[in-house]
């Protein structure tokens, strides 16, 4: 039998379960996750610095883990959380099974736990501050522990994860790559030289950098608070916001450099840079209930009526807490000329995606380049290129 291990709430609801992974004692925002496999890639998002993951599949790990499936340098999430993890694993790609992963890792996580009534119990109470502990079996005390837990909202997290110099990425994703009618693969009209994007580091994950490889563009990684100036002396030809944890209220240092980029180059934005871009355009960001952390996400693109199915991870948004409200806005005035609102969530009308009508920017809230998840949206990336495109024609 392995030995106890515990998962206090700040709420007071406390669940005894089995220890897995490093031994020890952990805390973070817990949040549940709905995809029924990628747990390599969720774990080494770098979105999730200072929350602990609940997988709701039931069975995690049987597939092991394998080099090719980092989607960063390291592990990044606080803990995990699921109902059983398997010992061994069969995968001629592996290398380690998840408990091993863990421990090398040094991440402490539970098992043995009812990962389904915490999942309700976190959809009906909201995301909330939790310990995970090996060593602690004092309910009361665990409880007080997460009750200390620093509040997620008003934290620079990314300050945490990005990278600490510029450097260039030229991996792309292979044999992996999808099938051409994915991505809508044509030529472009320019193939010499190739677009050079200067992606900025909020927390990026590898394979948004294999996309824009695959597109065919030198890509040159920065800091995230490197300046707009520094980047204009780069001369690219695009430039990326990329995804990253925490709240977009934290890191508004950013935003400045944003709004010195506008109109200047094509822009897309990821996630929390699609959060940042909001916020740079005067729009006010929220935080959700219980967030959109899973890869089953349904969203309409407006334009087409198109509903593609999305990879999601992000606690806030883009808006008005008032799904009515939000609903209503379809078109943003700002000092760049209007914004159009591109993509809303079906399953609460979150703001998903904009793009502005007289400047080249695009942003999505969603994950295009999934890792894991559906791959509906790798035509992002494609829209990027054809906006670079058109704005050198």
């Amino acid at each position: 039998m392995s030995e106890k291990a515990y998962l206090a709430l700040a709420d007071g609801t406390v669940f005894e379960g089995r220890a897995l992974g490093f031994h020890g004692e952990t805390s973070g925002e817990v949040v549940f996750h709905t995809a029924m496999t990628g747990y390599q890639e969720i774990l080494t998002d770098p979105s999730y610095k200072g929350q602990m993951i609940v997988m709701t599949c039931s069975h995690i790990g049987n597939y092991g883990v394998a080099p090719e499936d980092w989607e960063s340098r390291r592990i990044w999430a606080e803990g995990l959380i699921v109902n059983e993890a398997s010992r061994v694993c069969s995968n001629w790609r592996a290398y380690q099974t998840l408990h091993e992963y863990l421990v090398a890792q040094r991440i402490v996580a539970i098992e043995g736990i009812d990962t389904r009534f915490l999942t309700r119990h976190l959809r009906d109470h909201g995301t909330q501050a939790g310990v995970i502990s090996h060593e602690d079996g004092d309910h009361t005390r665990l409880v007080q522990k997460a009750q200390a837990v620093p509040d997620i909202q008003g934290r620079d997290l990314v300050s945490e994860v990005t990278c600490g110099a510029p450097y260039t990425w030229t991996e792309g994703t292979g044999s992996w790559l999808p099938a051409r009618g994915s991505y809508q693969r044509a030529p472009l009209r320019r193939t010499e030289p190739p677009y050079r994007v200067v992606v900025y580091d909020l927390g990026v994950k590898y394979n948004i950098l294999r996309r824009l490889v695959d597109e065919g563009c030198i890509v040159t990684v920065v800091p995230a608070f490197t300046s707009a100036d520094v980047v204009r002396s780069m001369n690219p030809d695009g430039v990326v916001f990329s995804n990253g944890p925490g709240d977009p209220g934290a890191v508004s240092s950013v935003i400045p450099h944003i709004r010195q980029l506008i109109g200047w180059r094509p822009i897309l934005g990821i996630c929390l840079g699609h959060q940042l871009l909001g916020r740079s355009l005067g729009l006010p960001t929220y935080k959700l209930k219980f967030g959109h952390h899973g890869a089953n996400h349904p969203v309409m693109d407006l334009r087409s009526k198109r509903v593609e199915i999305t990879s999601q991870n992000h606690n806030f948004a883009v808006g008005w807490p008032s799904s009515s409200e939000t609903n209503q806005v379809t078109q943003i005035e700002t000092s760049w000329g209007p914004f159009q609102i591109t993509h809303v969530s079906l399953n609460d009308a979150c703001q998903e995606g904009m793009r502005g009508r007289e400047v080249p920017v695009i942003s999505v809230q969603y994950h295009p380049e999934a890792s894991p998840g559906p791959h509906d949206s790798g035509y992002v990336f494609r829209q990027f290129m054809e906006m670079m495109e058109a704005f050198y024609a």
